[in-house]
């Protein structure tokens, strides 16, 4: 025997708007399994901002997260030429100039988390462009 039951009118009314709402997202690709299959390695995702730059103060973080992992899931390493952006697509590349002396680096983590700040650098990457000295600096950046 096949029981059933009755909702009160009062909770089968949002009920049955999330039962639509999940549907929907379903139909458009927001929750099922394929659209989970078909995404890219967030490492590989190619910036839709090449050829544009921005500038801003920068800072540095050195070995005290060595080997600790990146927003992007890949170690944390001081000497490789990463940054971090609150925004851009990992997997960025970013030439950064600061004075006469530039570098390209891979956005792989998010930051800064500092009112002001338009980006993080790995402590290799300062030292490439000279900037360790003070532990900010004025930086050029611009998608590749």
């Amino acid at each position: 025997m096949i029981r059933t039951f009755a909702l009160p009118v009062r909770a089968a009314r949002p009920l049955a708007i999330l039962v639509a709402a999940t549907a929907a997202l379903t139909i458009i690709g927001g929750l099922s399994d394929a659209s989970a299959k078909t995404r890219k390695d967030p490492m590989n995702a190619q910036a839709s901002t090449g050829g544009r730059s921005f500038s801003g103060m920068a800072s540095y973080y050195g070995n005290e997260l060595a080997g600790r992992r990146t927003a992007s899931g890949v170690r944390f390493n001081p000497q490789g030429m990463t940054a971090a952006h609150r925004s851009l697509p990992f997997g960025t590349k970013l030439r950064v100039t600061h004075g006469s002396r530039s570098v390209i680096v891979t956005i792989n983590d998010r930051g800064p988390f500092v009112r002001g700040r338009v980006l993080d650098l790995s402590k290799g990457a300062a030292q490439a462009i000279g900037m360790t000295g003070r532990g900010v600096g004025r930086v050029v950046a611009e998608a590749m």
